[in-house]
């Protein structure tokens, strides 16, 4: 188990990912098919380049969000969580394109202890998605209810 548990978390925490992954054609074409979202911005060449003013596709932003939580999971919430209670914002400031390495690190916004559940603990986090460049590509928060330490 290398999750943390909520007794390990400050606020102002900044874990930055090791895991990066090169997002690909099959990704995108297959994770849009999987989900139903026939959208030509994520599986239509030539409208995208006709159309649009990338001149591309690009990648489904619902799998750019499970990428870019997924690759903190090990870090921060593997074992140790009892469950996702929801995202409170997402923003996408700049496309994701296929052949876009991204990275992700997460900061620790906010801890407290659970009102209802006292064995347990509410940890809201930021996670931040980069491609290649550097450049900002999500930011997602997402509050977890965290087991304490035992």
């Amino acid at each position: 188990m290398s999750g943390l548990y909520f007794d390990q978390f400050e606020v102002g925490q900044v874990i930055s990912h090791s895991v990066r992954r090169t997002v690909t054609e099959m990704d995108n074409v297959l994770f849009s098919a999987m989900t139903h979202n026939p959208a030509p911005l994520h599986i239509d060449e030539d409208y995208c380049q006709k159309n649009t003013q990338f001149g591309r596709r690009i990648v489904n932003s619902a799998f750019t969000l499970g990428l870019v939580v997924g690759v903190s999971v090990q870090d921060t919430t593997l074992g140790t969580t009892v469950g996702n209670l929801g995202f409170e914002e997402v923003r996408f400031p700049a496309p994701v394109f296929h052949g876009d390495t991204l990275h992700a690190e997460t900061e620790v916004i906010s801890v407290r202890d659970s009102k209802s559940r006292p064995e347990n603990g509410i940890v809201l986090f930021e996670h931040r998605g980069y491609n290649q460049n550097d450049e900002l590509i999500a930011t997602i928060r997402r509050a977890a209810l965290m087991r304490k330490k035992p």
